[in-house]
């Protein structure tokens, strides 16, 4: 049971990696850096977005830099490095894109769609009883009519897909149980991920 994804074992790695997005960790820039640094960029917002998550996408699948990552960072609980350290790389991409996009990634009505959108294509049915359509912008007045009911119930939906992705039966067991080739498995889909995850937080934050 302790090697076990559970719900509430998400949120906190969740939590974890969103205030280390927010916040900065030590040699890397946090979320509102990462996006002041790539809107001095030329180009449209859509280009802007996409060049980060290029290097995004860049990142994620570079075994070295994951496992650097989780030796600088202190887990909050017993799960693979890489996978707490993939999640921090997506959160920190998404949080940056909804920064450049306008909107306060310190609102917890934020946060919780950072969170959705790491779920891939099952962010559409996730939001959509809310009212919420990720296929074009989400205002601010959407944002706002979010109740903290609704932040629960998305959390919910978001923890139980991410259960899905990350199970203990899945690629979880697989990187405890083959720590050499982890690297190499989670690069490959890590980078194909990635690359979903931020041009769904594009479609949602920036068009």
């Amino acid at each position: 049971m302790g090697n076990e994804l559970t719900e509430s074992k998400v949120m906190q790695v969740l939590d974890w990696a969103y205030d280390k997005a927010i916040n900065g960790v030590p040699g890397l820039d946090s979320a509102s850096e990462l996006s002041s640094e790539y809107m001095k960029q030329d180009g449209s917002p859509e280009d802007k977005v996409n060049s980060l998550i290029r290097w995004q996408i860049t990142k994620a699948g570079t075994s070295g830099f994951i496992t650097g990552l989780g030796g600088i960072i202190t887990l909050p609980i017993a799960i693979p490095a890489n996978i707490a350290s993939v999640m921090y790389v997506q959160i920190r991409m998404i949080a940056a894109i909804a920064h450049m996009g306008g909107h306060d990634i310190k609102d917890d009505r934020v946060k919780t769609l950072v969170y959705a959108c790491l779920t891939g294509s099952a962010v559409t049915d996730i939001v959509k009883d809310v009212g919420i359509n990720i296929g074009t912008k989400i205002t601010k007045t959407a944002i706002k009519n979010i109740s903290s009911e609704t932040i629960t119930a998305i959390n919910q939906k978001v923890g139980f897909k991410l259960i899905t992705k990350y199970g203990s039966k899945g690629v979880f067991n697989l990187m405890k149980m083959v720590p050499i080739a982890s690297g190499i498995i989670g690069g490959t889909i890590d980078s194909i991920s990635t690359n979903q995850i931020g041009n769904i937080a594009r479609d949602a934050f920036i068009k």
